[in-house]
């Protein structure tokens, strides 16, 4: 599959120089597919990787969208938190304004307090709590990261001496116990 999407783009595995990958925060199978194809596909072509957040991919794509200059990204963790970031357009690149992180919706850190367009399924399903804390300035529920927008932020890490080791492609979960059950389950 892999070598068919880069046929259609006229290019080949072998003619790259780098790769990038969504590394999450995001579904725990999700993320961790993508980090094991980039850095097997690292490994076998001895490439550097490039570890982008899916939280930064999705606000890159909701000022491509939308326009939006200040993007709340918003994804739903389960067990009623939230994976979430903010980010602001800086030279058409979005940019990270705080740490990423794993939280109660009704609990946001005080540096995602402000006005945001907020982007992501986690939005449309906490929209209240998020508005009681954030100027919500647009709503996006139904948008998801797209390899479209990996590309500038993967540019911009690689420019800034960001590519790393195979091995090092790794995914970023946040929640620490993935793995564990809950009481009851």
């Amino acid at each position: 599959m892999v070598e068919e999407v880069l046929a259609e783009a006229g290019a080949s595995l072998a003619s790259m120089d780098v790769l990038a990958y969504s590394r999450g925060p995001g579904a725990f199978t999700g993320v961790r597919i993508a980090a094991a194809a980039v850095q097997a596909m690292a490994f076998a072509r001895d490439l550097p990787v490039l570890p982008v957040s899916s939280l930064q991919s999705l606000a890159q794509g909701a000022w491509r969208v939308h326009g939006a200059q200040r993007v709340l990204s918003v994804f739903d963790a389960r067990m009623d938190e939230v994976y979430v970031g903010g980010y602001a357009l800086r030279e058409g690149v979005m940019q990270a304004l705080d740490n990423e992180h794993l939280c109660s919706p009704a609990a946001l850190p005080a540096t995602l307090h402000g006005e945001f367009f907020a982007a992501g399924n986690g939005a449309g399903i906490y929209e209240p709590q998020l508005r009681a804390q954030c100027a919500i300035t647009g709503m996006d529920a139904s948008l998801f990261p797209s390899a479209e927008d990996v590309v500038p932020l993967a540019l911009q890490l690689y420019a800034a001496g960001g590519a790393r080791a195979p091995e090092l492609a790794l995914p970023v979960y946040l929640r620490d116990e993935v793995w564990k059950k809950l009481p009851g389950r």
